[in-house]
């Protein structure tokens, strides 16, 4: 394609675009994307002057307005603005109209945030608001007042104080420029109300508002929106004006684009405070300076922290605060020049989704990942996102091969926030989650009302180091010495490829794993590290059925619901026997995890596991002396909850002296709770037992309890 061509092709995607950005609210690109194809153009034209033609959409704003809405010819044209990305590209502006007019050299200039919202245009005639609409393609617009008189910023008199102060007898007329203390009720004067008043502002939804409508909306079972800019300016667009009360619907105004009699200010400071005054609601943020650099370092400010604003924001825009110098200064196609857009870089932007990969966390959880055709996000070129969850792609209908819109919002890791179903061809590919594990090829379980997806695959090399770690802890089989280095190191020689293997260890096995790691913090020779470990090992064969239970990493088994287990079926061998409904009758245990607990038991890695670990007398045994003498202790029907540090236990040691006694310990106060025992240095669970009015006992009252 020759340059030419390129040319006219980029003239129709734009127009295109623009269309569906303005006519639809419903863009297949992202702001970014669409800059960038702006620059393009206007580098050829540029380059090639004699090609531009007034159907160039450089020498236009927006789109033609919608065949559904009556027409309204805007008083003089509403136009864009031209962009600097950097400061650079800020300077060499100021340096372009400065050449062109040597006023500009000593300019002031006002920086506005540029709200990414819907422009909108509104009418007052003597006071009375009677007309507002669209810009539409900068000329013409659409009619949406009835609309917009549902938005409860927008005045429908000014000024909403009818130009007075004071009350009763008192008030009186405010005239021109008379009052100048910013202290003053209404900041500034407002003069004279012209008979005939048109200004502009940019309609919107806050961030704040536009997740709790998204809720609402999810929680109805209604489609939910992707983002504020599109739902604010679909939500103005509506034929019925009740659906447009219904949003929460904002504006903020910044121009007078006419007035007919009466005063207005010569500058865009003093304008933004006589809106202000007249009742119209103005950003707070906006700031005068008194040089370029000044201007640029405070929209480069923003940009840093864009997210303290309550509102999407694209950049910000710099204006030339002497209004008749900027009107002098003319324009270029459809750009004045005595304003830029400083544009912040982008966050959300459009793309492929080539493919969906599942990643394996160490705890078993299935996670979806969107792998994308590369695009620059924000200064970094992103090729993955997240999808969250299964739930959330059946949900947005996502579908390999959809253009997706894609959000990077500081240094969040990307996400995909939906898919753009206008531009789907047909060949996009619904997706349906994985029946197996894509790490070791188990099969995996999800449960009805539950999110996550599992791998319950004991021996599964991506959760392997995780289920290792947790097996070895002090609430497990309590194997000291074997920290998470070792582990990685035994993993990846290959002398552990399950829990098991840890008790066929040698002690070569583990002086090549001591050896290997950073000899700057082994505090003891390899030699006796490894012989500390295997005797620990040995010991960790002597743990209660209870702890092992705990430390095969069931899911919904931890140490209470282990302790009950071992309790009512006394043997491993009973309880992989046992079924659904024989579980569900153990106090705590619901459908989710006694499925949870016979799904582990059916797995043939898992069995493979248990019965190495038998082999190697790990196979501890509730006798039913100790099953009564825990049921039937002096604690017995009690229920604990400790908190801060004991003298003479650690707190292990205290849970297993309250249950071989026949109590009870849980981890967080409720009303079920009878005592909590309390240490030095406790935390918030001593407020909330106070609160509660829990009985709270020491540690010699609980000694005490049991003798």
């Amino acid at each position: 394609m020759d340059l030419r061509e390129r040319y006219e092709a980029l003239k129709r995607e734009i127009h295109f675009h623009n269309y569906r950005y303005h006519v639809l609210d419903a863009p297949l690109i992202s702001d970014a994307e669409f800059d960038r194809l702006m620059a393009e153009l206007r580098q050829l034209e540029a380059e090639h002057p004699d090609w531009v033609t007034p159907d160039s959409p450089t020498q236009r704003a927006g789109a033609p307005p919608a065949e559904k809405f009556e027409k309204v010819h805007h008083p003089r044209p509403i136009l864009s603005l031209s962009n600097a990305f950097n400061a650079e590209e800020t300077r060499a502006w100021f340096e372009r109209i400065r050449k062109l007019d040597d006023r500009v050299e000593h300019a002031a200039f006002v920086v506005e945030p540029k709200i990414d919202g819907l422009s909108v245009v509104l009418h007052y005639r003597n006071g009375v608001f009677v007309q507002g609409a669209t810009r539409g393609d900068g000329e013409v617009g659409e009619d949406i007042t009835a609309n917009l008189r549902t938005v409860k910023a927008i005045p429908l008199k000014i000024p909403v104080t009818d130009g007075r102060i004071g009350g009763g007898r008192e008030e009186k007329q405010i005239p021109l420029f008379e009052l100048t203390s910013p202290t003053h009720p209404l900041s500034s004067n407002i003069g004279l109300i012209p008979s005939y008043l048109v200004v502009r502002g940019e309609a919107f939804i806050t961030i704040k508002d536009f997740e709790a409508l998204n809720k609402r909306l999810e929680e109805a079972g209604e489609r939910t929106y992707l983002n504020p800019r599109n739902t604010a300016a679909g939500s103005l667009r509506q034929l019925d004006p009740a659906i447009t009360a219904s949003r929460p619907l904002t504006l903020l105004v910044y121009q007078v684009v006419y007035a007919e009699g009466g005063d207005v200010p010569s500058t865009q400071w003093e304008l933004l405070e006589w809106l202000r005054a007249l009742g119209f609601p103005v950003t707070d943020i906006a700031r005068r300076f008194t040089d370029i650099e000044s201007a640029i370092a405070y929209a480069e400010s923003w940009a840093a922290r864009r997210d303290e604003l309550p509102y999407e924001a694209d950049g910000m825009v710099i204006k030339v605060d002497d209004l008749r110098l900027a009107e002098e200064l003319g324009y270029v196609g459809k750009d004045p020049r005595g304003a830029i857009a400083f544009k912040f870089p982008a966050r959300e932007v459009t793309t492929k989704l080539l493919s969906i990969d599942v990643e394996v966390g160490r705890t078993g959880v299935l996670t979806p990942r969107a792998v994308l055709e590369p695009v620059e996000i924000g200064g970094v070129i992103v090729r993955n996102a997240t999808l969250h969850n299964f739930d959330y792609i059946a949900e947005k209908d996502i579908r390999i091969g959809d253009r997706v819109l894609v959000k990077r919002a500081g240094d969040v890791i990307p996400y995909v926030i939906g898919p753009l179903p206008e531009a789907r061809t047909g060949t996009e590919q619904p997706y349906s989650p994985p029946h197996i594990c894509p790490a070791c090829g188990q099969p995996v379980e999800h449960f009805e009302g539950e999110v996550a997806w599992y791998c319950v695959n004991a021996a599964c090399p991506a959760q392997l180091v995780r289920n290792i770690e947790h097996f070895v802890s002090k609430g497990g089989m309590d194997i000291a010495g074997l920290g998470i280095k070792i582990v990685e190191k035994l993993i990846e020689s290959g002398a552990v490829k399950d829990i098991a293997d840890l008790y066929y260890l040698t002690r070569q096995d583990i002086l090549e794993a001591v050896t290997k790691k950073d000899r700057e913090t082994e505090k003891e020779p390899p030699g006796k590290i490894a012989d500390n470990l295997l005797a620990a090992i040995a010991a960790s064969k002597k743990q209660s059925l209870p702890r092992l239970l705990a430390a095969l990493g069931i899911r919904g088994v931890g140490e209470v619901v282990a302790r009950d287990l071992a309790q009512a079926f006394g043997s491993l061998d009973a309880l992989a026997g046992a079924s659904p409904e024989q579980l569900q009758r153990v106090e705590g245990i619901g459908p989710n995890i006694a499925t949870a607990i016979v799904d582990w038991f059916r797995q043939p890695q898992n069995q493979k596991v248990l019965d190495k670990l038998k082999a190697a007398g790990v196979w501890p045994v509730m006798h039913s002396s100790q099953s009564e003498q825990t049921t039937n202790g002096p604690l017995s029907g009690l229920t604990f909850v400790i908190t801060g540090t004991l003298a003479g236990f650690t707190r292990e040691g205290v849970k297993e002296f309250i249950e071989q006694n026949g109590g009870k310990v849980t981890d967080s106060v409720s009303k079920k709770t009878d005592y909590l025992v309390l240490g030095e240095n406790p935390g918030s669970k001593l407020q909330k037992a106070q609160a509660l009015g829990v009985k709270i006992i020491g540690e010699e009252e609980l000694r005490r309890m049991v003798q």
